[in-house]
């Protein structure tokens, strides 16, 4: 069986804190929705977008 880097605990917490930071965002007011509220989720979603880049990277430069 192969290992998926969704198996990785460290991923799935990022994309439970991308989930709750989504969450949170959506209660800032209108006037955020553009400022804060969208830097907040980017650097939410990157948290788990940069391990999977990372695992990849890992994978590809051992074959």
């Amino acid at each position: 069986m192969k290992f998926k880097f969704e198996d990785l605990i460290i991923w799935q917490k990022g994309m439970d804190l991308g989930e709750d930071m989504n969450v949170l965002a959506s209660k800032f007011p209108k006037q955020e929705l553009y400022n804060l509220s969208s830097q907040l989720r980017r650097a939410a979603d990157s948290i788990a977008l940069n391990i999977f880049r990372r695992f990849n990277f890992a994978i590809w430069t051992r074959v």
